[in-house]
């Protein structure tokens, strides 16, 4: 695998190189002093360029970056409909297992780039001159945001709400829907929560990265198998289980953020427990 200054040289000599490229940025990980930088990282490259279509109107000139194993170009595809507007990307798995992340983009809008910029952002060159600010890269857009009575009100009612739907499937042996509503609603809430206790812990000062990756860095051994447990949904008794589990777990942990935040902690979870206990007593009697 190439190292990371044989990627970045690669990078800036093929923006040096080119004439339309006048502006290239690095984004993501890579930017972020907070993150160690390991193998499987991406390059985040962004090349802001006068012309799109000499770039687009074939793929030869990515050959510059090395021999591809796997090539995804979001917005050309049907499938999955396009999200970037008028940028362009390639997302680029090589031969020795680098990954580059590429994005064209119309040099007229990089006002609106920066604008919007999540704040994970380095400006590697810049031909015209055309940025006058200095760019830092920053999390702090991701760092965990306290929440207001309401926020954390809400997350327990949809948690709570949402457990509904899994019992109910489970009921139904509807299997695939109970998963689904475990993991794509429910479990979110459950998650939020915990991320609002390291908020706590921490002062708010920091973020636990994408999908709450870096969770496991900030909670007790107890806490990490308890939720990992939650995971474990290989059958209707398991996933059983797995609701019960995280029930416990949010509920703990609802508890200590409300104590901490002088919030109240609402009676969702007392009045819809009995209720689900009634489906699981009728539907699932052997775990009881």
């Amino acid at each position: 695998m190439r190292s990371k200054r044989e990627m970045m040289a690669l990078g800036m000599n093929f923006a040096r190189s080119c004439e339309q490229i006048r502006i290239f940025t690095l984004e993501g990980s890579l930017t972020n002093v907070n993150i160690p930088n390991d193998e499987f990282q991406d390059y985040d490259f962004s090349y802001f360029v006068t012309d799109m279509e000499h770039f687009k109107q074939n793929d030869e000139w990515l050959d510059y970056f090395g021999k591809r194993i796997m090539m995804q170009k979001p917005e050309a595809m049907e499938l999955f409909p396009p999200e970037l507007g008028n940028w362009f990307s390639y997302l680029m798995i090589f031969e020795d297992g680098t990954k580059i992340d590429l994005t064209l983009i119309p040099l007229h809008e990089y006002e609106d780039y920066f604008a919007n910029s999540d704040g994970l952002v380095e400006v590697l060159l810049d031909k015209d001159n055309l940025i006058h600010e200095p760019v830092i890269a920053t999390d702090k857009m991701y760092h965990i945001a306290k929440p207001s009575q309401q926020s954390f009100d809400d997350c327990c009612n949809e948690f709570w709400m949402s457990s509904t739907y899994v019992a109910k499937g489970l009921a139904r042996n509807e299997f695939l829907f109970a998963a689904d509503m475990m993991n794509q609603v429910f479990r979110p809430n459950l998650l939020t929560m915990l991320r609002w206790r390291v908020g706590i812990e921490t002062e708010f000062s920091l973020s636990i990265g994408k999908s709450d990756k870096f969770l496991e860095k900030y909670v007790s051994s107890e806490t990490w198998t308890t939720l990992l447990a939650t995971y474990d949904m290989g059958s209707k008794q398991n996933m059983w289980e797995a609701l019960y589990t995280s029930y416990s777990l949010f509920r703990t942990t609802a508890q200590f953020v409300a104590e901490q935040l002088g919030y109240t902690y609402p009676n969702y979870d007392e009045n819809v427990s009995p209720y689900i206990g009634s489906i699981r007593q009728r539907y699932a009697p052997c775990n009881i």
